[in-house]
């Protein structure tokens, strides 16, 4: 079963729409139980083949065996020591690209740890982490007939993380994996994301990441 912590924004909800589409049964996390569960029966109503459930996202990580994280940076540290404990063993994902939007235009915000992955794995001690999906748009992620032509690039120092990461990528139409080697790697592919937006806000459009020639 796949968990999103802080499941209920565009990310969490697109990725959450496009794992049930593919067959994964998904709980929805929030701090806000009926936010969860208005997020959860969004998806759902949809035509997915996978269960939609939203719950604490206490209960998300109690009870889910592969969590992603997609809550906005700043509640990023404080979320993640908060649920340190029930994520022990487990498998996280963090989608998370710390940035900031400042007249339209989007900048990547320094973080002390080099990146919100490194910064994961940090406060999470005894969980396998990996960076995934952080320049995909939610927006088309949220649209459930379009197929997304993108790669996903997917960093981790754990095998099984990043086995994990990729497996789950190449489930959502249109999507690639591709190894992006270790978690230190995460730094580039977080603030690559912000360069996509401001590209996006010059052309109006829904750019995406494509590397050829592998």
């Amino acid at each position: 079963m796949l968990g999103f912590i802080g499941g209920t924004g565009p990310e969490g909800r697109g990725l959450g729409l496009r794992c049930a589409l593919a067959g994964e049964d998904v709980l929805i996390g929030s701090r806000d139980a009926a936010r969860a569960r208005e997020a959860a029966s969004a998806i759902s109503a949809h035509d997915v083949r996978g269960s939609v459930t939203g719950a604490l996202n206490t209960d998300v990580a109690l009870l889910a065996d592969i969590l992603l994280v997609t809550v906005p940076y700043t509640g990023h540290r404080d979320t993640l020591t908060a649920l340190r404990e029930p994520l022990v063993g487990k498998v996280v994902i963090d989608v998370v690209a710390p940035l900031a939007v400042e007249k339209g235009r989007a900048r990547a915000v320094r973080v002390d740890e080099g990146s919100a992955a490194l910064q994961a794995q940090a406060i999470l001690r005894d969980s396998r982490v990996a960076a995934a999906f952080q320049t995909i748009s939610a927006r088309d992620l949220l649209v459930p007939d379009r197929s997304i032509d993108s790669d996903v690039v997917v960093c981790a120092d754990d095998a099984e993380a990043k086995k994990t990461a990729m497996e789950l990528a190449g489930k959502i139409d249109g999507l690639r994996a591709v190894d992006g080697g270790g978690l230190d790697n995460a730094r580039y592919v977080e603030d690559f994301t912000a360069l996509l937006l401001n590209i996006n806000r010059i052309y109006k459009a829904h750019s995406s990441l494509r590397i050829t020639g592998i």
